[in-house]
Parts: C-alpha cells; sequence; structure tokens
C-alpha cells in the first residue's frame, strides 16, 4: 500500500558540492531522511518505470536510511533500482553502476572521509545518469523542494533482505540486489593488465592496503587478493564496519599514521595504499615516501599510457584550483590540454563528457578518469601498481625521475578545523581587501604576480562559478591559496595551500617543510591567521 504522508519543510536540507552531510542525528529525525529523498524525486522528470541505483558505504545509519529510500522510490513509480549487497556500493562503483545499466540516476549513502557511528556523520547525495554528482541547477531545485515539502510518498512495506543477492518486488517495483564488486571488478580488467599484475605479486612484491574497516575492503580483498593472488592480510582493516572501527576514515598521514609508520620502516613493503569512508580517494606511499596527491596525479598522468586502458593517450588533464600545478608541467609537456578547476568533482564531469579531460584530480586525495564519473581510489592504487609492474622501479625511483623531468612542486595543504565560522568568513573577506594591492608587492623574499578571488568559466556549458577560493600567485610559480572547506558538520574549515616549484634538481632532496618555510609566514602575515582564529597551528598537515 502507498501512504501519503504529511509533513513539513526543515529549513537546513541544503546539499552542498558534496550533497548533504549532517550528524547522524540529525538525519535520524522524524521524516527528515523522506523529506529530502522525496524531494529529490520531486525534482525530476520523466523518471516513472526508470531504474535507479540505491548504496552507501556501510556507516552507521546506512541501511535503515536504504531502505527508506526503496520505499519512497516504490512509492513514487520508480521501476527498477539497484541496490549493493548489505547495502554496500563504493561511490565510485555506484558511478559504474549508472553508466554500465544506463539508469536515470542513483542515491548514494555516504559521508565520505568523515567519522561515522551512533555520534558521527551521515550523507545523501544525487548522482545523475552521467554517474556523477548532481550540477548546481539540480541541487538548488532540490533544496527548493525541500523549503516547501508538505508531504512524502511511501511503500508501506517491511524491511527487504538486502543481504542475499537475488531480486525482490516491492509495491510493483523491482528490487536487484546485486554483488557489489562483481561489475566494479569487470570494468578494472578493462583498463589495466591483470596478467602483468599478477605476475608482480608472484616475483615476491609485497604491498599493504589499509581499507580502513570502510567500503573498499571487500573491492580490495577481490581484486588484489583474490584476482591478483597478492598474499593474504595484504588488506587490512577490510571488513566494513558502522563506526569504521572507532577511526576516522581519511587516507592522511594522520588517521592512516600506522601505514606511514610501516612505509617508513626497515621493514617496509613495497608499496602502501589506503582509501577512504566512501571508496573515492586514495593515499599512496612508497618505502620511504610519501607520494602527495597533486604528485600522485602529476605521475599517473605522465605514465598512464603504461596501462593499456591509457594506451591510445591522454586527451587533457584536469586537476581543482588548489591542486598543485605539478600536472599542469605534464600536460604542457604532452601538448594536451590542461583544466584548471573550482573544487568538486562535478566540474570534471563536463570536461570528461566532452572529451577534453581524460584524467581528473584533487589535492584532498581524490583522482580518477573518464572510466566513471567520480574519483576513485582503488582504480589510483591499480594505476599505480600497473605503473610498478612495467617499470619495475620503486616507487621513490619513478618520483625522482619524475622531478628530474618536469621540477618539483613543494606542496602542504594546513587545516584549521572547527574554525569559528565568522572568524573564518573575516578572515577570507580581510584577504579580499588585499588583493588589489598584492601585484608587484616583494614578501620576503618572493615577489607577487598576480592575487585574485578565483573564478571559472565552464568551457562545456559556459556557467561561472566564483569565490573559489583567494589565489596568491608569485613570479617563481610558488601560490599561497586559502579557501573554506564544506566538507565538515560542525565550524568551519579553513584550508590553507602552499607551493613551492622548484627546478633546481640539486634542490629536490630538501624537507617539504624547509622549502615552504618562508610561504608559511607570508601566509600567516597577510591574513593575520592566528590573531583571528586563535590557532597557532593547524590541525592536520598533509
Amino acid at each position: 500500500m502507498i501512504k501519503e504522508i504529511a509533513t513539513k519543510a526543515f529549513g537546513d536540507q541544503k546539499p552542498g558540492t558534496s550533497g548533504l552531510r549532517k550528524k547522524v542525528g540529525v538525519f535520524q529525525q522524524p521524516h527528515y531522511v523522506e523529506n529530502f529523498i522525496q524531494a529529490i524525486f520531486d525534482s525530476l522528470e520523466g523518471f516513472a518505470g526508470a531504474t535507479f541505483v540505491i548504496g552507501g558505504d556501510g556507516r552507521y545509519f546506512n541501511r535503515e536510511a536504504i531502505q527508506t529510500a526503496i520505499r519512497i522510490a516504490a512509492a513514487n513509480g520508480v521501476g527498477r533500482v539497484i541496490v549493493g549487497q548489505g547495502g554496500i556500493l563504493s561511490t565510485p562503483a555506484a558511478s559504474n553502476l549508472i553508466r554500465k545499466y544506463k539508469t536515470f540516476g542513483g542515491i548514494i549513502f555516504s559521508a565520505s572521509h568523515n567519522p561515522g557511528g551512533p555520534h558521527g556523520d551521515f550523507g545523501v547525495k544525487y548522482n545523475i545518469g552521467n554517474g556523477g554528482p548532481a550540477p548546481e541547477g539540480v541541487t538548488d531545485v532540490i533544496h527548493a523542494k525541500t523549503q516547501s515539502i508538505a508531504l512524502y510518498r511511501i511503500a508501506d512495506t517491511a524491511d527487504i533482505d538486502l543481504d542475499s543477492i537475488g531480486t525482490v518486488a516491492v509495491e510493483g517495483m523491482t528490487v536487484e540486489i546485486v554483488d557489489p564488486v562483481a561489475d566494479y571488478r569487470l570494468l578494472m580488467e578493462t583498463l589495466f593488465d591483470f596478467d602483468r599484475l599478477r605476475a608482480l605479486f608472484a616475483s615476491g612484491f609485497r604491498m599493504r592496503f589499509d581499507a580502513m574497516h570502510a567500503v573498499t575492503g571487500p573491492y580490495a580483498k577481490a581484486i588484489l587478493e583474490g584476482a591478483l593472488g597478492a598474499p593474504a592480510g595484504t588488506v587490512v582493516n577490510g571488513t566494513p564496519l558502522p563506526d569504521f572501527g572507532g577511526h576516522h576514515p581519511d587516507p592522511n598521514l594522520v588517521h592512516a599514521k600506522e601505514l606511514y609508520d610501516l612505509m617508513m620502516s626497515p621493514d617496509a613493503p613495497d608499496f602502501g595504499a589506503a582509501s577512504d569512508g566512501d571508496g573515492d580517494r586514495n593515499l599512496i606511499i612508497g618505502r620511504g615516501i610519501f607520494v602527495t596527491p597533486s604528485d600522485s596525479l602529476a605521475a599517473l598522468a605522465a605514465n598512464a599510457t603504461l596501462a593499456p586502458g591509457y594506451a591510445s593517450g591522454l586527451a587533457g588533464i584536469a586537476r581543482s584550483m588548489p591542486t598543485s600545478a605539478a600536472a599542469d608541467r605534464v600536460a604542457d609537456k604532452l601538448g594536451i590540454g590542461r583544466y584548471e578547476t573550482p573544487t568538486g568533482w562535478k566540474f570534471f564531469g563536463n570536461l570528461l563528457d566532452a572529451g577534453l579531460a581524460t584524467i581528473c584530480g584533487e589535492e584532498s586525495a581524490g583522482t580518477g578518469s573518464n572510466h566513471v564519473r567520480e574519483k576513485d581510489g582503488l582504480w589510483a592504487v591499480l594505476l599505480w601498481l600497473n605503473i610498478l609492474a612495467v617499470r619495475r622501479d620503486s616507487v621513490l625511483a619513478i618520483m625522482q625521475d619524475h622531478w628530474r623531468t618536469y621540477g618539483r612542486n613543494f606542496y602542504a595543504r594546513h587545516d584549521y578545523e572547527e574554525i569559528d565560522a565568522d572568524a573564518a568568513r573575516g578572515l577570507m573577506q580581510h584577504l579580499r581587501d588585499q588583493l588589489p594591492n598584492l601585484p608587484g608587492r616583494r614578501l620576503r623574499n618572493a615577489r607577487v604576480a598576480s592575487a585574485d578571488d578565483f573564478a571559472y568559466d565552464d568551457p562545456v556549458d559556459r556557467s561561472r562559478s566564483t569565490g573559489q577560493g583567494i589565489r596568491i600567485l608569485f613570479e617563481d610559480g610558488s601560490r599561497i591559496v586559502f579557501r573554506l572547506s564544506g566538507t565538515g558538520t560542525a565550524g568551519a574549515t579553513l584550508r590553507l595551500y602552499i607551493e613551492r616549484y622548484e627546478p633546481d634538481t640539486a634542490r629536490h632532496g630538501m624537507a617539504t617543510g624547509d622549502a615552504l618555510a618562508d610561504l608559511i609566514l607570508i601566509a600567516g602575515d597577510l591574513s593575520e591567521l592566528a590573531a583571528r582564529t586563535g590557532r597557532d597551528a593547524p590541525s592536520v598537515i598533509t
């Protein structure tokens, strides 16, 4: 039976660039999830009888939200939904299912790299038919619908069994429970040389993959230990848990410290990697070397043709504005297009759909290609493995060769988390007020070439995005970038990005902190950071 339930609008259901993210307790409020899912369907046209993908990263409240989404989909005339077994679907795997089966769209429950558990975070986002995150035009409509909603439609049925592969009916709608890994593994086999990767592991190559008790555990076990023959135990923390084992599923040097310590030890394996809560981010560490996400993007692009899926070359490389310019130097040398976009994977989607870019990446550990329309953590790991299998060099040797060829972009990101939102906005306005007077000024030993509040003109749909972050560019190719992030659920997060370009090979071995010291001081002086935020050090340095 279909019910129409009277409800009232909530005032804070505004999705950001990564969907709607709140504390679990907010989502557990009566009607909250129902309102947002109904608002999604109220925002769409022509989906009667169509197919949707539904899944999530396994965090706390994932199963309950999926059951609700299934009932609301059935009540709104959806013909079929594809759901990952156990409610599990990594974000890139969901994007692949949307694309492979040409579904109308998909609903993904995740708060990405944010912590889980009863007191942690939860999230939901809508992906469109190309497999990518909904553009602002769609999310704005969804938000508007949440502000005016008066009722939602829901099937009055019992929970279905999410753990048994097969099909069931819910009020005339077909629910297909699928193996969450199978289609994703088939896609990876078309991109990478699995025979060569099997030979790499058979030769004694060792790696450690930390799934962080998040969604990529089943994928990594099936592909690395199953299809490729890596020794049992290569994947650690491989069982998805609702609270991620009490840990923070963000693959950075703070939350993956155990992996970092191992890779810097005398007993380090050849290669280390990790992925995050929903499987769209990656951490790459070689024996004795952490590869920054910006450097990883550049190295993957420079070596991509070693993998079968990219043997014919790249159309272009795209990076988010805060990501270092290392990838630009690769694009210039290859003579292909290069694109600098705002933060948010949806901006890459237009470039990928138009065939302008092949590989994209963000400094926040997200890398991907035109195989899906999301960043893809395990994809990045497999591409690194393919490069290692062909070159038979260490990660350190590959990066040293890369820097000799392109120069080195020393780079770091300083995160100031959960600071007062008004103070953060005041700091950004203080910087904006200085922008007209910065070009030509010498700050310590560096002369400013230009300074702006980054705006992006999309070459595909001609849309314009403004206010994307403060950029201060120096004549020697160095940069300082300030940006407020929308991925947290409490306070504001200020991100400071510092980059120094060094063409001199003799200086490539210096410590990153030493290379960036002057720029960090300049950033602090210009922004009055300590005085305005009350912080004398960042929460996290990546």
